[in-house]
């Protein structure tokens, strides 16, 4: 039976090591026959990024410093190098604040540290999609998907600066959406509850926000970075061919609750 991602290319953006939410989104890509190209950011992460993009059989492995525009556009240079031109699926799951920022109050956020975490977690996205589009529109259409918090939408203690970031980052969603409809490429996001990944150990109370979901939420359980590689596969395939500009949640219900 072939697969929905047979014949397809992606890049996937954000994967620091097997536990990360873009590692199992790709994992779930790969799985159903896509063409993966990673990108990392740092010496410190990049052996992990290899290794794993290597047991997909990655025909692209590069850095990727998202606020550089030069950096960027190289990237894409290489991606389209490496998949004839074309591109059709874009993971974006990058997002960055300062440790000391998701701690104490959000009132006491420096201007500078305010800036990075929207340049890194928000403005990326814009960054990226841009780079892609020529990819895309020779690919015939494509898709995007990135990753959001509800902390974009509701003050979540401790989520601070990140949770302004996100809410960049919702509303690039939906101009993004518009804008690239008329070349067929469709973006949307992904809010997905607490998963315990390397991003989250740097939260102040996440296991309080684990348990908080558990407790509250309709299914009164947690989530895995699996579920989220799930839910990105049917967004980036063409079942979800008339999905955009949305966010789909992952949270076992958390979002539709009051209190």
């Amino acid at each position: 039976m072939a697969g929905r991602f047979d014949g397809k290319r992606g890049l996937v953006l954000g994967v620091a090591n097997k536990r990360s939410i873009a590692w199992a989104i790709a994992r779930r890509l790969a799985d159903e026959g896509a063409e993966l190209a990673f990108t990392f950011q740092g010496e410190r992460i990049e052996s992990s990024v290899r290794e794993l993009a290597a047991g997909v059989s990655s025909p692209l492995v590069t850095a990727c410093d998202v606020r550089s525009d030069e950096d960027v556009a190289r990237v894409f240079t290489d991606v389209g190098e490496a998949f004839g031109g074309s591109l059709d699926l874009l993971v974006h799951s990058v997002a960055f604040a300062a440790a000391e920022d998701l701690e104490g109050r959000f009132t006491d956020t420096p201007r500078d540290r305010f800036w990075l975490a929207l340049d890194v977690s928000a403005y990326s996205l814009v960054a990226t999609a841009r780079a892609a589009e020529p990819l895309f529109e020779a690919a015939g259409g494509g898709s995007i998907v990135t990753m959001t918090y509800l902390g974009g939408e509701r003050a979540v203690p401790h989520y601070n600066v990140m949770g302004v970031a996100k809410a960049a980052l919702d509303s690039s969603v939906k101009y993004l959406a518009w804008d690239l409809g008329q070349k067929n490429v469709r973006v949307n996001a992904i809010s997905a509850g607490p998963v315990r990944t390397l991003a989250a150990r740097s939260i102040a109370g996440f296991p309080t926000m684990e348990a908080i979901v558990e407790e509250r939420a309709p299914l009164h359980r947690h989530i895995d970075a699996d579920d989220v590689g799930s839910a990105a596969g049917f967004l980036l395939s063409d079942d979800a061919r008339n999905v955009t500009g949305t966010t789909l949640y992952v949270d076992s219900g958390f979002h539709a609750m009051g209190m």
